[in-house]
């Protein structure tokens, strides 16, 4: 199965080179990166086309984080897709073959995430233990994190892609969509696949969480 992981960025040059250096080493040797820059003005572009190991990128303006991830999602061509922002990494080399060995017949995926130092990645924070998948979670808070959810892309073409009108929690949106309402039974695989470091675009505040 072909895997097709989106990473959004913008003016992101001093993480960009080490989430794509942790897609490119993955073991599993059928994935598509596909890239989508919103127009930075820092050096993103170069660092994005001197990656041979980018299959797919574009870079032009856009109305934020969420019409960027859906315009990775109409260049999708993977059977499951995952989203891996700018300044995350997979955790180890062996997180895309271990994600695609669990996930078997299953719709969707989660897994845990630590979070990192935003200056040495060797250095953890915290971590987020997801647990085991519990519909009735959803309605006290509770979300897997979204950068270990890798889905099919069959169920995007279900249920449809972001929610631009949800600006600041699209993505939380999205999954309890997903997960919630539509009722997709994702596996949730116990081990740590990516690192988070803090104050990232993927480390959304709380005060995101209540609202949404």
């Amino acid at each position: 199965m072909k895997v097709s992981i989106i990473t959004v960025t913008l003016n992101c040059a001093h993480t960009l080179q080490d989430c794509i250096n942790s897609v490119a080493t993955q073991s599993y040797t059928d994935i598509e990166h596909i890239v989508i820059d919103g127009n930075s003005k820092d050096e993103t572009l170069d660092i994005i086309q001197k990656n041979s190991s980018i299959s797919h990128y574009i870079s032009e303006s856009d109305n934020g984080l969420y019409e960027a991830m859906n315009k990775g999602l109409s260049l999708a061509d993977g059977d499951i897709i995952g989203i891996l922002n700018s300044d995350d990494v997979y955790d180890n080399k062996d997180v895309v073959s271990n994600v695609v060995i669990a996930l078997g017949s299953h719709e969707a995926l989660y897994s845990d995430l630590c979070y990192v130092n935003s200056h040495d990645m060797n250095i953890i924070k915290r971590y987020w233990n997801s647990g085991a998948f519990n519909r009735k979670s959803f309605k006290y808070g509770w979300m897997p994190p979204h950068p270990t959810l890798f889905i099919r892309k069959e169920v995007y073409k279900k249920n449809g892609k972001f929610n631009l009108e949800f600006k600041h929690s699209a993505d939380y949106e999205l999954m309890l969509r997903f997960l919630y309402k539509e009722r997709v039974e994702p596996i949730y695989l116990p081990q740590i696949t990516v690192r988070m470091r803090e104050g990232g675009v993927s480390n959304q505040s709380l005060k995101y969480r209540i609202k949404a």
